[in-house]
């Protein structure tokens, strides 16, 4: 089951600092100046042996504190909606703020595990200032500094102790298809589509979050669940807010399912927002289906198929191996392609090759196309298996693994997808010492 972290608060207390410190990573901007986290950040921790996920919920850019202040509070209470756990940052050099005791007011109703995270105690004298913020009446204070990375330790330790324990969910072996995708793209109608003439074939089974309904869709030798996470609250009229709903919704949706349909809209063509999905799918080693929907809606030109399905590869190369397929979800064009397509891609994923072949194939590939030497040292690959994982990986053997750079990593994929079919699903690729 996924968890997931929000870290919250106004702007310019560190958020996207502590981001980058439990990712390890440096995708998130810092800045001085409020508000320069534009686009809301996903990233992956893992600590102890527990993994979760966390999101950067980021600031606004210009407006008065009256417009920061109704910002920040629709984006605690989407986190809020979505969230396990709520990192509530405060800054120790400021002090209480106005904008600090609205989002602490949203807090305290929520029910949420809160832990209100003191930003900047980068010396021991600078505990002392901490207190204050028991004012907020959300228990104990965590004092950290993002920027050294003090205090963060224990902070860690009390996010995996806090996890909510799950239940293990009712069919819970069957092959989970999620239906994705940026608002508007027509979720809720292929949902409805797929399920709503044949309500006798579903069992409706608790989800994820309370508006989160898995669909069992038993028809046609096929049975799995259909993750329907579309068209549950009502549009803002803030598109940033729509965004950053939307990647919220995709992410529990992505972590929970085994096979991805991600929906494009036909008449806009793939827009930034649809990589941005894609990459969370691809990050997460899930199977994925690009379903261009409203195809009924476009003006169509001679081979316009082919010519929109290469527009979408080109952008979401190098991992452009999946299917994408036209439809309409109104019409009902093509919907009997979707699930089948699905489920492919579901035992694509599945496929585990053997070793002999895995060699057979990969080590003539190797002797026609060898890594290119580094610093007159060459590098020789003896041997390739395929990895136990959840997901398609596998491990090439050789003398020198550091050395191997990611153009040669991409060629051994080809040769991986050429002679195998993983249509769909993002493959993993290690090189270890021999």
């Amino acid at each position: 089951m996924s968890k997931i972290v929000a870290i919250v608060g106004r702007p310019n207390v560190g958020k996207s600092t502590l981001f980058n410190r439990l990712t390890e990573t440096r995708s998130s901007i810092v800045h001085e100046s409020s508000g320069v986290t534009r686009d809301r950040l996903y990233g992956k921790v893992i600590w102890n042996g527990v993994e979760f996920s966390v999101i950067d919920t980021g600031g606004y850019v210009d407006g008065s504190e009256d417009v920061f202040e109704e910002a920040i509070n629709r984006h605690v209470k989407i986190s809020i909606a979505e969230a396990d756990i709520i990192l509530f940052m405060v800054d120790v050099m400021n002090g209480i703020t106005d904008l600090d005791l609205s989002v602490a007011e949203i807090l305290r109703k929520s029910g949420k595990k809160v832990l209100v995270t003191a930003n900047k105690v980068d010396s021991y004298d600078k505990i002392a200032y901490i207190h204050e913020f028991h004012s907020f009446g959300l228990g104990e204070i965590y004092p950290i500094s993002s920027i050294n990375g003090s205090g963060t330790g224990d902070l860690l330790d009390k996010i995996v102790d806090s996890f909510p324990e799950y239940k293990e969910e009712e069919e819970s072996d069957l092959p989970r298809i999620a239906i994705i995708g940026r608002p508007n793209v027509g979720k809720s109608s292929l949902a409805n589509t797929l399920l709503g003439e044949e309500r006798n074939i579903v069992t409706p089974l608790a989800g994820t979050t309370r508006d989160s309904i898995n669909s069992r869709y038993k028809k046609y030798k096929h049975d799995f669940l259909i993750v329907d996470t579309a068209g549950l609250r009502k549009k803002s009229r803030v598109n940033d807010d729509l965004e950053f709903y939307s990647v919220m919704r995709s992410v529990r949706a992505i972590e929970n399912a085994d096979v991805c349909l991600l929906l494009i809209d036909a008449t806009r063509g793939i827009e930034g927002q649809d990589v941005n999905i894609f990459r969370l799918v691809e990050k997460n080693h899930k199977g994925v289906v690009i379903v261009v929907n409203k195809w009924d809606l476009f003006d169509k030109e001679t081979l316009s198929a082919r010519n929109f399905e290469r527009a979408v590869k080109q952008r979401l190369a190098p991992f452009d191996d999946v299917p994408v397929l036209f439809v309409s979800a109104i019409t009902r064009q093509r919907i009997s392609k979707v699930l089948d397509t699905a489920m492919e891609v579901y035992n694509n994923r599945l496929r585990k090759i053997s070793t002999s072949q895995l060699n057979k194939v990969l080590l003539e590939a190797i002797e026609k196309y060898h890594p290119p030497a580094v610093k007159g040292k060459y590098i020789k690959i003896k041997y390739v298996t395929q990895l136990p994982s959840h997901a398609p990986a596998f491990a090439f053997f050789c003398n020198l693994p550091q050395y191997i750079r990611d153009p040669y990593r991409r060629y051994l994929e080809n040769q991986i997808r050429k002679n195998f079919n993983f249509k769909g699903v993002p493959l993993q690729i290690f090189f270890r010492k021999k």
